[in-house]
Protein backbone atom coordinates (compact mmCIF):
# COMPACT_ATOMS: atom_id res chain seq x y z
CA UNK A 1 0.00 0.00 0.00
CA UNK A 2 1.17 3.53 -0.71
CA UNK A 3 2.71 5.38 2.23
CA UNK A 4 2.65 8.96 3.49
CA UNK A 5 1.74 11.69 1.03
CA UNK A 6 1.83 9.30 -1.94
CA UNK A 7 -1.47 7.79 -0.87
CA UNK A 8 -4.70 8.25 -2.81
CA UNK A 9 -6.91 9.90 -0.18
CA UNK A 10 -10.69 10.25 -0.19
CA UNK A 11 -13.00 12.33 2.01
CA UNK A 12 -16.61 11.42 2.74
CA UNK A 13 -18.42 14.73 2.97
CA UNK A 14 -17.94 17.81 0.81
CA UNK A 15 -18.92 20.67 3.11
CA UNK A 16 -16.90 23.57 4.43
CA UNK A 17 -14.70 21.34 6.60
CA UNK A 18 -13.73 19.32 3.55
CA UNK A 19 -13.13 22.53 1.62
CA UNK A 20 -10.65 23.76 4.22
CA UNK A 21 -9.08 20.30 4.38
CA UNK A 22 -8.47 20.49 0.63
CA UNK A 23 -6.81 23.87 1.07
CA UNK A 24 -4.31 22.25 3.46
CA UNK A 25 -3.96 19.16 1.27
CA UNK A 26 -2.77 21.34 -1.63
CA UNK A 27 0.34 22.18 0.42
CA UNK A 28 1.12 18.44 0.57
CA UNK A 29 0.49 18.09 -3.17
CA UNK A 30 -2.51 15.89 -2.42
CA UNK A 31 -5.51 15.86 -4.75
CA UNK A 32 -8.31 14.64 -2.51
CA UNK A 33 -11.26 12.65 -3.84
CA UNK A 34 -14.55 13.81 -2.35
CA UNK A 35 -18.04 12.32 -2.16
CA UNK A 36 -21.10 14.31 -1.12
CA UNK A 37 -24.85 14.13 -1.81
CA UNK A 38 -24.99 17.81 -2.82
CA UNK A 39 -23.96 18.42 -6.41
CA UNK A 40 -23.04 22.01 -5.45
CA UNK A 41 -21.16 21.12 -2.25
CA UNK A 42 -18.47 23.63 -1.14
CA UNK A 43 -15.72 21.12 -2.05
CA UNK A 44 -16.77 20.64 -5.66
CA UNK A 45 -14.89 23.62 -7.10
CA UNK A 46 -11.70 22.64 -5.25
CA UNK A 47 -11.16 19.11 -6.59
CA UNK A 48 -11.24 17.39 -9.97
CA UNK A 49 -12.27 14.19 -8.17
CA UNK A 50 -15.78 14.98 -6.96
CA UNK A 51 -18.50 12.32 -6.84
CA UNK A 52 -22.13 13.06 -6.04
CA UNK A 53 -23.66 10.30 -3.94
CA UNK A 54 -25.38 9.49 -0.68
CA UNK A 55 -23.12 8.99 2.33
CA UNK A 56 -25.58 6.33 3.51
CA UNK A 57 -25.40 4.30 0.27
CA UNK A 58 -23.08 1.39 1.04
CA UNK A 59 -22.51 0.33 -2.56
CA UNK A 60 -21.98 3.89 -3.78
CA UNK A 61 -19.26 4.38 -1.15
CA UNK A 62 -17.60 1.08 -2.05
CA UNK A 63 -17.58 2.00 -5.75
CA UNK A 64 -16.19 5.48 -5.02
CA UNK A 65 -13.40 4.16 -2.81
CA UNK A 66 -12.24 1.23 -4.93
CA UNK A 67 -9.07 3.00 -6.13
CA UNK A 68 -8.30 4.82 -2.87
CA UNK A 69 -5.67 3.90 -0.28
CA UNK A 70 -7.00 5.96 2.61
CA UNK A 71 -10.52 7.13 3.48
CA UNK A 72 -11.38 9.85 6.01
CA UNK A 73 -14.46 11.93 6.84
CA UNK A 74 -15.55 15.51 7.36
CA UNK A 75 -18.95 14.46 8.74
CA UNK A 76 -19.58 11.45 10.97
CA UNK A 77 -23.01 10.54 9.60
CA UNK A 78 -21.75 8.00 7.06
CA UNK A 79 -22.46 4.33 6.34
CA UNK A 80 -20.41 2.34 8.85
CA UNK A 81 -20.84 -1.02 7.11
CA UNK A 82 -19.22 0.36 3.98
CA UNK A 83 -16.25 1.63 6.00
CA UNK A 84 -15.87 -1.74 7.73
CA UNK A 85 -15.78 -3.51 4.34
CA UNK A 86 -13.19 -1.06 3.03
CA UNK A 87 -11.05 -1.70 6.10
CA UNK A 88 -11.42 -5.46 5.65
CA UNK A 89 -10.30 -5.03 2.04
CA UNK A 90 -7.00 -3.62 3.30
CA UNK A 91 -7.69 0.08 2.96
CA UNK A 92 -6.90 2.50 5.77
CA UNK A 93 -9.98 4.14 7.25
CA UNK A 94 -9.29 6.95 9.74
CA UNK A 95 -10.98 7.57 12.06
CA UNK A 96 -11.60 3.84 12.40
CA UNK A 97 -15.12 2.51 11.72
CA UNK A 98 -15.48 1.05 15.23
CA UNK A 99 -14.76 4.49 16.70
CA UNK A 100 -17.23 6.21 14.39
CA UNK A 101 -19.88 3.62 15.27
CA UNK A 102 -19.68 4.64 18.93
CA UNK A 103 -19.55 8.37 18.30
CA UNK A 104 -22.45 8.31 15.80
CA UNK A 105 -24.79 7.17 18.58
CA UNK A 106 -24.84 9.51 21.59
CA UNK A 107 -26.15 6.62 23.72
CA UNK A 108 -23.12 4.47 22.91
CA UNK A 109 -20.85 7.48 23.25
CA UNK A 110 -22.03 8.26 26.78
CA UNK A 111 -21.87 4.61 27.82
CA UNK A 112 -18.31 4.48 26.49
CA UNK A 113 -17.26 7.34 28.76
CA UNK A 114 -18.87 5.65 31.75
CA UNK A 115 -17.21 2.31 30.96
CA UNK A 116 -13.79 3.98 30.73
CA UNK A 117 -14.22 6.06 33.89
CA UNK A 118 -14.18 9.32 31.92
CA UNK A 119 -16.08 12.17 33.62
CA UNK A 120 -19.38 13.17 32.05
CA UNK A 121 -22.79 14.43 33.22
CA UNK A 122 -25.14 11.90 34.87
CA UNK A 123 -27.48 10.27 32.33
CA UNK A 124 -29.92 7.45 31.64
CA UNK A 125 -30.92 5.75 28.40
CA UNK A 126 -34.51 6.09 27.20
CA UNK A 127 -36.64 4.14 24.74
CA UNK A 128 -39.36 6.80 24.56
CA UNK A 129 -40.31 10.12 26.11
CA UNK A 130 -42.71 8.58 28.64
CA UNK A 131 -39.72 7.05 30.44
CA UNK A 132 -38.54 10.54 31.38
CA UNK A 133 -41.12 10.49 34.20
CA UNK A 134 -39.14 7.69 35.89
CA UNK A 135 -36.06 9.92 36.16
CA UNK A 136 -37.32 13.19 37.62
CA UNK A 137 -34.15 13.37 39.73
CA UNK A 138 -32.22 14.25 36.55
CA UNK A 139 -34.37 17.29 35.80
CA UNK A 140 -33.77 19.91 34.63
CA UNK A 141 -32.03 18.02 31.87
CA UNK A 142 -31.60 17.54 28.16
CA UNK A 143 -33.06 14.74 26.10
CA UNK A 144 -30.74 13.87 23.21
CA UNK A 145 -31.54 11.59 20.31
CA UNK A 146 -29.19 8.64 20.05
CA UNK A 147 -28.76 9.13 16.31
CA UNK A 148 -29.35 11.83 13.70
CA UNK A 149 -28.86 14.83 15.97
CA UNK A 150 -26.57 17.42 14.39
CA UNK A 151 -25.80 21.15 14.67
CA UNK A 152 -28.12 21.64 17.61
CA UNK A 153 -30.91 19.45 16.25
CA UNK A 154 -32.02 16.40 18.20
CA UNK A 155 -31.66 18.11 21.60
CA UNK A 156 -34.63 19.12 23.75
CA UNK A 157 -34.48 20.80 27.14
CA UNK A 158 -36.76 19.10 29.67
CA UNK A 159 -36.98 21.41 32.67
CA UNK A 160 -39.87 19.74 34.52
CA UNK A 161 -42.19 16.77 34.13
CA UNK A 162 -44.63 19.14 32.40
CA UNK A 163 -42.16 19.33 29.48
CA UNK A 164 -42.32 15.61 28.67
CA UNK A 165 -44.74 16.29 25.81
CA UNK A 166 -41.93 18.23 24.05
CA UNK A 167 -39.66 15.19 24.12
CA UNK A 168 -38.58 12.76 21.40
CA UNK A 169 -40.47 9.48 21.20
CA UNK A 170 -37.36 7.60 20.06
CA UNK A 171 -34.29 5.93 21.51
CA UNK A 172 -32.45 8.70 23.30
CA UNK A 173 -30.77 9.65 26.55
CA UNK A 174 -31.68 12.02 29.35
CA UNK A 175 -28.71 13.99 30.65
CA UNK A 176 -28.75 16.10 33.77
CA UNK A 177 -28.25 19.80 33.03
CA UNK A 178 -24.88 20.98 34.33
CA UNK A 179 -24.75 24.51 35.81
CA UNK A 180 -21.47 25.21 34.05
CA UNK A 181 -19.14 28.16 34.34
CA UNK A 182 -17.87 27.93 30.75
CA UNK A 183 -18.11 25.69 27.70
CA UNK A 184 -14.64 24.67 26.56
CA UNK A 185 -13.18 22.59 23.76
CA UNK A 186 -9.87 20.90 23.02
CA UNK A 187 -8.78 19.69 19.60
CA UNK A 188 -6.57 16.63 20.01
CA UNK A 189 -4.79 14.61 17.32
CA UNK A 190 -3.31 11.11 17.35
CA UNK A 191 -1.32 9.53 14.51
CA UNK A 192 -0.72 5.90 13.57
CA UNK A 193 2.38 5.77 15.77
CA UNK A 194 0.41 6.80 18.87
CA UNK A 195 1.82 10.33 19.06
CA UNK A 196 -0.75 12.67 20.65
CA UNK A 197 -0.85 16.48 20.47
CA UNK A 198 -3.45 18.99 21.67
CA UNK A 199 -4.27 22.55 20.70
CA UNK A 200 -4.70 25.09 23.52
CA UNK A 201 -8.11 25.05 25.21
CA UNK A 202 -10.72 27.38 23.69
CA UNK A 203 -13.85 28.94 25.16
CA UNK A 204 -17.08 28.73 23.19
CA UNK A 205 -20.18 30.92 23.31
CA UNK A 206 -23.36 29.28 21.97
CA UNK A 207 -26.58 30.67 20.53
CA UNK A 208 -29.01 30.07 23.43
CA UNK A 209 -31.85 28.98 21.16
CA UNK A 210 -30.23 27.08 18.29
CA UNK A 211 -27.29 25.50 20.19
CA UNK A 212 -24.72 26.58 17.59
CA UNK A 213 -21.36 28.17 18.35
CA UNK A 214 -21.64 31.92 17.73
CA UNK A 215 -18.06 32.78 18.59
CA UNK A 216 -15.08 31.52 20.56
CA UNK A 217 -11.93 32.83 22.16
CA UNK A 218 -8.54 31.15 22.07
CA UNK A 219 -6.91 30.47 24.36
CA UNK A 220 -9.69 30.20 26.95
CA UNK A 221 -9.68 32.60 29.89
CA UNK A 222 -9.10 29.90 32.52
CA UNK A 223 -6.44 29.08 35.08
CA UNK A 224 -3.39 27.00 34.11
CA UNK A 225 -4.66 24.23 36.40
CA UNK A 226 -8.03 24.04 34.60
CA UNK A 227 -6.29 24.19 31.21
CA UNK A 228 -4.04 21.28 32.22
CA UNK A 229 -7.06 19.29 33.40
CA UNK A 230 -8.93 19.85 30.11
CA UNK A 231 -5.82 19.03 28.08
CA UNK A 232 -5.23 15.78 29.97
CA UNK A 233 -8.88 14.75 29.62
CA UNK A 234 -8.83 15.27 25.83
CA UNK A 235 -5.75 13.05 25.59
CA UNK A 236 -7.43 10.42 27.77
CA UNK A 237 -10.46 10.39 25.47
CA UNK A 238 -8.57 9.91 22.19
CA UNK A 239 -6.33 7.27 23.75
CA UNK A 240 -9.37 5.44 25.17
CA UNK A 241 -10.81 5.29 21.65
CA UNK A 242 -7.40 4.36 20.19
CA UNK A 243 -8.42 6.72 17.42
CA UNK A 244 -6.24 7.92 14.55
CA UNK A 245 -7.12 11.39 13.32
CA UNK A 246 -8.46 14.59 14.83
CA UNK A 247 -10.94 14.67 17.71
CA UNK A 248 -12.78 17.74 18.99
CA UNK A 249 -13.64 17.26 22.67
CA UNK A 250 -16.37 19.59 23.94
CA UNK A 251 -16.29 20.13 27.69
CA UNK A 252 -18.24 21.70 30.55
CA UNK A 253 -16.30 23.59 33.21
CA UNK A 254 -18.46 23.31 36.33
CA UNK A 255 -18.79 25.98 38.98
CA UNK A 256 -16.81 23.66 41.27
CA UNK A 257 -13.87 23.61 38.85
CA UNK A 258 -14.47 20.13 37.45
CA UNK A 259 -14.18 19.37 33.74
CA UNK A 260 -16.78 17.06 32.17
CA UNK A 261 -17.06 15.66 28.65
CA UNK A 262 -20.11 16.93 26.79
CA UNK A 263 -19.59 15.20 23.44
CA UNK A 264 -16.95 14.71 20.75
CA UNK A 265 -16.58 15.07 16.98
CA UNK A 266 -14.06 12.81 15.18
CA UNK A 267 -13.01 15.36 12.56
CA UNK A 268 -12.05 19.01 12.12
CA UNK A 269 -14.47 21.16 14.07
CA UNK A 270 -15.90 24.64 14.58
CA UNK A 271 -13.77 25.00 17.70
CA UNK A 272 -10.59 24.79 15.60
CA UNK A 273 -11.22 27.16 12.68
CA UNK A 274 -9.04 29.87 14.23
CA UNK A 275 -5.98 27.58 14.09
CA UNK A 276 -5.56 28.43 10.39
CA UNK A 277 -4.21 31.86 11.31
CA UNK A 278 -3.53 31.63 15.05
CA UNK A 279 -1.38 28.49 15.44
CA UNK A 280 1.79 27.04 13.96
CA UNK A 281 -0.23 24.17 12.47
CA UNK A 282 -3.91 24.36 11.53
CA UNK A 283 -6.36 21.69 12.62
CA UNK A 284 -6.75 20.71 8.96
CA UNK A 285 -3.04 20.15 8.41
CA UNK A 286 -2.90 18.28 11.72
CA UNK A 287 -5.69 15.96 10.63
CA UNK A 288 -3.81 15.17 7.44
CA UNK A 289 -0.56 14.60 9.32
CA UNK A 290 -2.34 12.23 11.71
CA UNK A 291 -4.09 10.06 9.13
CA UNK A 292 -1.05 9.98 6.82
CA UNK A 293 1.20 8.71 9.59
CA UNK A 294 3.36 11.85 9.56
CA UNK A 295 4.83 13.59 12.62
CA UNK A 296 2.28 15.87 14.24
CA UNK A 297 2.85 19.60 13.95
CA UNK A 298 3.47 22.19 16.63
CA UNK A 299 0.26 23.64 18.06
CA UNK A 300 1.97 26.72 19.49
CA UNK A 301 -0.28 29.79 19.65
CA UNK A 302 1.03 32.65 17.49
CA UNK A 303 -1.58 35.12 18.67
CA UNK A 304 -4.68 35.23 20.87
CA UNK A 305 -7.69 34.91 18.58
CA UNK A 306 -11.44 34.95 18.29
CA UNK A 307 -13.63 33.14 15.79
CA UNK A 308 -17.04 34.44 14.77
CA UNK A 309 -19.40 32.02 13.05
CA UNK A 310 -21.26 33.56 10.11
CA UNK A 311 -24.74 32.10 10.25
CA UNK A 312 -27.64 32.79 7.92
CA UNK A 313 -29.82 35.53 9.38
CA UNK A 314 -33.20 34.53 10.74
CA UNK A 315 -35.98 35.28 8.26
CA UNK A 316 -33.81 35.12 5.13
CA UNK A 317 -33.67 32.28 2.58
CA UNK A 318 -32.37 32.40 -0.98
CA UNK A 319 -29.35 33.57 -2.95
CA UNK A 320 -26.72 34.82 -0.51
CA UNK A 321 -25.95 38.52 0.08
CA UNK A 322 -23.12 39.63 2.40
CA UNK A 323 -23.65 42.82 4.40
CA UNK A 324 -21.01 44.66 6.42
CA UNK A 325 -17.98 43.04 4.76
CA UNK A 326 -16.15 46.33 4.10
CA UNK A 327 -16.58 47.49 7.69
CA UNK A 328 -15.22 44.19 9.02
CA UNK A 329 -12.22 44.19 6.70
CA UNK A 330 -11.16 47.65 7.90
CA UNK A 331 -10.27 46.12 11.28
CA UNK A 332 -6.69 44.98 11.74
CA UNK A 333 -6.25 41.23 12.18
CA UNK A 334 -9.53 40.21 10.53
CA UNK A 335 -9.54 37.14 8.27
CA UNK A 336 -12.78 36.25 6.45
CA UNK A 337 -13.61 32.73 5.25
CA UNK A 338 -16.74 32.25 3.13
CA UNK A 339 -17.76 28.65 2.46
CA UNK A 340 -18.96 28.98 -1.12
CA UNK A 341 -22.59 28.10 -0.37
CA UNK A 342 -24.79 29.71 -3.00
CA UNK A 343 -27.96 29.93 -0.92
CA UNK A 344 -28.62 30.87 2.68
CA UNK A 345 -31.31 29.94 5.18
CA UNK A 346 -31.78 30.78 8.86
CA UNK A 347 -28.78 29.71 10.97
CA UNK A 348 -27.03 27.88 8.14
CA UNK A 349 -23.23 27.95 8.54
CA UNK A 350 -22.09 30.25 5.74
CA UNK A 351 -18.58 31.20 6.83
CA UNK A 352 -16.44 32.33 9.71
CA UNK A 353 -14.14 35.19 10.64
CA UNK A 354 -10.93 34.84 12.63
CA UNK A 355 -9.66 37.91 14.48
CA UNK A 356 -6.10 38.17 15.82
CA UNK A 357 -5.08 40.66 18.50
CA UNK A 358 -2.48 40.51 21.28
CA UNK A 359 -4.78 42.60 23.52
CA UNK A 360 -7.59 40.41 24.89
CA UNK A 361 -9.90 43.32 25.63
CA UNK A 362 -9.54 44.71 22.11
CA UNK A 363 -9.94 41.21 20.70
CA UNK A 364 -13.32 40.77 22.36
CA UNK A 365 -14.46 44.22 21.20
CA UNK A 366 -13.48 43.39 17.62
CA UNK A 367 -15.29 40.03 17.76
CA UNK A 368 -18.50 41.68 18.94
CA UNK A 369 -18.18 44.38 16.27
CA UNK A 370 -17.70 41.85 13.47
CA UNK A 371 -20.65 39.83 14.74
CA UNK A 372 -22.85 42.94 14.70
CA UNK A 373 -21.69 44.18 11.26
CA UNK A 374 -21.25 41.12 9.07
CA UNK A 375 -24.66 39.66 8.18
CA UNK A 376 -25.66 36.87 5.79
CA UNK A 377 -28.93 37.69 4.08
CA UNK A 378 -30.80 36.95 0.84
Amino acid sequence: MAKGINQAVGVLGGGQLGRMLIQSAIDFNLDLSVMDPDGDAPCKAFTKKFTQGSLQDEQAILNWAKDLDLITIEIEHVNIEALKKLEQAGKKVYPQPQVLEIIQDKRKQKEFYRSKGLPTAPFVLLNNKEEIAQHAHLLPGFQKLGKDGYDGRGVQRIATLEDISKGFDKESLLEQAIPFEKELAVIVARNEQGEVTTFPVVEMVFNPVHNLVEYLFAPADISPAIAAKADALAKDVINAFGMVGLLAVELFLTKEGEVLINEVAPRPHNSGHQTIEANDTSQYEQHLRAILGLPLGSTRTLSPSAMVNLLGEDGYSGDVIYEGLEEALKLEGVHVHFYGKKTTKPFRKMGHVTILDQNLSTLKDKAKAVKSWLKIKA
